[in-house]
């Protein structure tokens, strides 16, 4: 998300997905939770539209108004020729279409050449929608009736006239797949190859599921009111919406906030900055910033090992030791002197011992991650289910961690006295719950959520728009990241930032958010120094500091964002 200047009323997500582009969103002033912007579902929105017309007074016209003239100013930011354009305005019979024909009388009276085609007939406009539907006729501008399939033939050659096409048909009024008139518009407009505005969401998506039931209006750019809704910034609906423009229209930061129902936001730059640049005082010292204890590593795996623990040190823990099989800690001594390690008891293959939990339990820590490396075996097992049961401190479990509950959690719950962390990738969240990979992508939100909620811990899980979700079942969506971190090693370094940020923070649901952040945009600045196909952990372990600087305001030498994730 690019960052919109102090003019400008809204912010734009990008989608590009090379050279650097670390999403951002401007976080808005007064809200509840206070992490990014809230996304909402439809019954969230009209809730808030309904307060801000019926408590605070600000009529459904004025935010119509609004709403249409926001629309223009993003055009006019994507489009720089509008005005020697021609411009069709695909208009529905509810708001979203009284929102279409605002923006068109508003680039009719700016003299550029407007076509309006409302999908049903005029009679079936009403309230505020009809408002400005006849304001269009007393302007003199005509607009287009269509009933039917038929009518649709007959002036699908006009609209093919025209250089840009505006859908605004049903916002988040859609449920379903598109079927007869709206299917055959969708897919002419999607083969015609005109650029498509679209207003709210493309039509053919549904503002309550990121699922894609049937064809969808494949858009350039995507005005959204008020808040972003789910398919807008989640795999597979978001890839028909281009690049998102979030337009404020006069409904209140705290009215968003305020809705009841499920928490989603959509992390922002400024959120993370405020975190991370809290100031350390002149007479610090080490361990004001946290001890972490990476229990990881095995015979052919100290690399992951030391990935963690020197993530951690790299996001300001100020001690971090590596506990780990006692025939891999030479190696991990000898990659970076500044951990500290500890050999563990390990069994005849080079992996954990059952014996070093006793070990592991004696060194204080304020932040445990275990799991990289490890290997499987019953030492391994024994070792993770007894930290989780006794462990003073936050534990972080990943790769082998998470591995030995696939298909049996019952033993794998979170703590009142100590936050659990689990961070699995699709193929690990899988074997937890005994589905497929693409099970779990189909509905990455709704398994993340009812698994945190059920085990009372908090999930990452990894991916295109990591999620972070609370044991309470709120969510955070991680613009930041690209595909060149699809790479082995890449969840080592976010399991040792996480622990990094936990020790810290003492919060769990914080560290989470800070830490996918921050590994995502290290991602970003390691693509556009490495590219994409090159890029390997150690180059995200590498530009961690950068990204710490970047989000502080205190690096200089990057260039813009361009947005996108």
């Amino acid at each position: 998300m690019v960052e919109a200047g102090r003019a400008a009323p809204h912010a734009v997500v990008s989608s590009a997905r090379s050279g650097y582009h670390p999403a951002e969103v401007t976080a808005s002033p007064g809200t509840t939770r206070g992490n990014g912007m809230r996304v909402l579902d439809a019954t969230q929105m009209r809730e808030a539209d309904r307060f801000t017309i019926d408590e605070l007074g600000i009529a459904g016209v004025v935010l119509m108004e609004n709403a249409g003239r926001q629309v223009v100013s993003a055009m006019d930011a994507r489009f720089p020729d509008l005005a020697s354009r021609r411009v069709a305005i695909l208009a529905g019979r509810g708001n979203n279409g009284g929102d279409g024909f605002v923006i068109a009388r508003t680039l009719f009276l700016r003299g550029i050449d407007v076509s309006v085609f409302l999908l049903g007939r005029a009679a079936e406009v009403q309230g505020d929608a009809r408002t400005n539907l006849d304001i269009l006729g007393r302007l003199g501008l005509t607009v287009v009736e269509l009933g039917n399939e038929a009518d649709w033939e007959l002036h699908l050659g006009e609209l093919k006239t025209h250089d840009l096409i505006v859908d605004a048909v049903f916002g988040t009024g859609f449920r379903g797949a598109p079927s007869g008139l709206l299917q055959s518009i969708i897919n002419d407009v999607n083969a015609s190859g005109l650029p498509v505005v679209a207003v709210d969401l493309p039509s053919g998506l549904s503002s309550d599921s990121a699922a894609v039931a049937g064809d969808v209006m494949k858009a350039a750019i995507t005005v959204t009111l008020g808040a972003p809704k789910l398919p807008l910034v989640l795999p597979p609906a978001e890839r028909h919406c281009g690049d998102l423009v979030v337009a404020e229209i006069g409904i209140p930061q705290d009215v968003i906030d305020g809705v009841d129902g499920a928490r989603i936001d959509f992390l922002s730059r400024d959120y993370i900055g405020l975190v991370v640049n809290e100031p350390r005082e002149p007479e610090a010292h080490k361990g004001d910033f946290g001890r972490v204890l990476v229990v990881a590593g095995s015979v052919g795996k100290a690399g992951a090992a030391y990935l963690a623990g020197m993530a951690a040190l790299r996001c300001g823990a100020g001690l971090v030791t590596v506990a780990t099989p006692r025939s891999a800690q030479p190696q991990v001594a000898g990659f970076a002197p500044e951990l500290m390690t500890i050999p563990l008891d390990e069994d005849a293959h080079g992996r954990l011992a059952a014996s070093a939990l006793a070990r592991i339990l004696d060194e204080p820590a304020d932040a445990i991650v275990i799991g990289p490396g490890l290997g499987m075996g019953e030492g391994v097992a024994a070792v993770v289910k007894g930290l989780l049961a006794h462990a003073g401190a936050p534990v972080v479990l990943d790769a082998d961690a998470l591995n030995i509950f696939a298909g049996d959690t019952r033993d794998l719950h979170g703590r009142d006295d100590a936050a659990v962390i689990v961070t699995p990738h699709p193929g690990e969240m899988a074997r937890l719950l005994g589905t497929t990979t693409d099970a779990v992508q189909e509905d990455r939100l709704g398994l993340a959520r009812e698994f945190a909620i059920s085990h009372k811990v908090f999930v990452v899980l990894k991916g295109y728009r990591t999620l972070v979700v609370t044991p309470q079942g709120e969510v955070s969506i991680n613009p930041t990241g690209n595909p060149g971190m699809a790479t082995a090693g890449s969840g080592d370094v976010l399991a040792g930032m996480i622990g990094a940020w936990c020790a810290q923070l003492l919060d769990g649901e914080v560290a989470c958010d800070v830490a996918v952040y921050l590994h995502g945009l290290a991602g970003d600045l390691a693509e556009a120094d490495d590219g994409a196909q090159a890029m390997t952990a150690t180059d995200i372990l590498g530009h961690i500091s950068d990204a710490i600087l970047d989000v502080s305001a205190k690096r200089r030498d990057v260039p813009a964002p361009t947005g996108g994730a």
